[in-house]
């Protein structure tokens, strides 16, 4: 890469706790009134173009599915199962925003409290904004810079939405989808959108009765995905004991080193890319065309008003 680093992301680049904490911020709070952190639009890209060919190296993680189905605990043993490898783990808690501050309302903290002073261990909330995909806005980002700095794994926990948690697929290269029993629900109903996106399903609180009703729907669900390449296997876990995350750890490194021989890894990355281009196209078109209606919202609300002009030509007027 040519031409100076920017001293934030050479710091973050070396490992700088401080540093990394302020990228991921400036990333998330992008968009939010004329400048970020006191950073424009085009200077928080420039910080993301200086990682971008630091990437590549991580792998990432997503563990997702309904609220209240052990989610952190199981992230937290999880971060503990890779730690006892060797990996530096990062870990990126999305949470639902409060509609007061728009801000995370369940702190990482509050969970997984015990690696707070482990050095090989970065965790962050991230607020889902109003965000219907389970992430948040700066998600991708986090994943990125996390990934740029030397974490080998990227542990994603979703909010816990339902349907809505495929956004994951989108930036995990393996996702864990959690069922627990005693939810009271049909799975094959309730998780139609999700059931499609796991590679892993993980059935966590297995000690408790109904865990093997739910072993049963999984595996009915999985025989409409017959002929699948990778068929997902079902790990059961007791997350508050530890039971069955080594396990669930084979399974994870199984789908690592399937994903890395064959093309499916290749076409993840791809698709993952592509779509986050995607993303960024609409991001800036929308910004720009949102400023354009801002500047002549007045004019023309007034000529749709006086029905000179009809909200679809209004909107044609806009558009690059």
């Amino acid at each position: 890469m040519e031409g100076s680093v920017h001293p934030l992301t050479e710091k973050a680049l070396n490992g700088d706790a401080r540093s990394i904490a302020r990228l991921i911020s400036i990333a998330e709070n992008r968009g939010v009134g004329p400048t970020s952190q006191g950073k424009t639009e085009g200077e928080i890209a420039a910080l993301m173009k200086e990682l971008y060919p630091h990437t590549g190296k991580a792998w990432v993680i997503g563990v997702t599915g309904s609220p209240g189905a052990g989610k952190s605990t199981l992230t937290d043993k999880l971060i503990e199962y890779f730690r006892a490898t060797g990996s530096k783990v990062g870990v990126l808690a999305v949470d639902p925003s409060s509609p007061y501050t728009g801000g995370a309302i369940l702190a990482d903290r509050l969970r997984m409290q015990r690696h707070t002073d482990d050095s090989g261990v970065f965790m962050r909330s991230l607020a889902t904004r109003g965000s219907l995909g389970g992430l948040s806005r700066g998600t991708r980002e986090a994943t990125s810079i996390l990934d740029a700095c030397g974490f080998d794994v990227v542990l994603i926990e979703t909010v816990g939405v339902g349907q809505s948690e495929i956004d994951v697929m989108r930036v995990a290269d393996t996702v864990c989808v959690v069922l627990v029993p005693g939810l009271g629900d049909d799975i094959q109903a309730m998780k139609a959108g999700i059931m499609e996106i796991a590679d892993i399903f993980v059935i966590n609180k297995s000690d408790k009765p109904g865990a093997d009703r739910v072993v049963n729907e999984v595996r009915a669900v999985l025989d409409f995905l017959k002929g699948r390449e990778w068929m997902p296997p079902i790990a059961r876990t007791v997350a508050e004991t530890g039971e069955g995350v080594p396990e669930l750890g084979e399974n994870l490194r199984a789908h690592r080193e399937y994903a890395q021989k064959g093309e499916a890894g290749k076409t993840r990355e791809r698709d993952r890319l592509s779509s986050k281009i995607e993303d960024i196209l609409l991001e800036r078109l929308s910004a720009s065309v949102f400023r354009l209606w801002e500047s002549r919202r007045s004019e023309i609300l007034q000529d749709v008003l006086d029905r000179k002009l009809d909200p679809y030509s209004a909107a044609e007027m806009l558009l690059p």
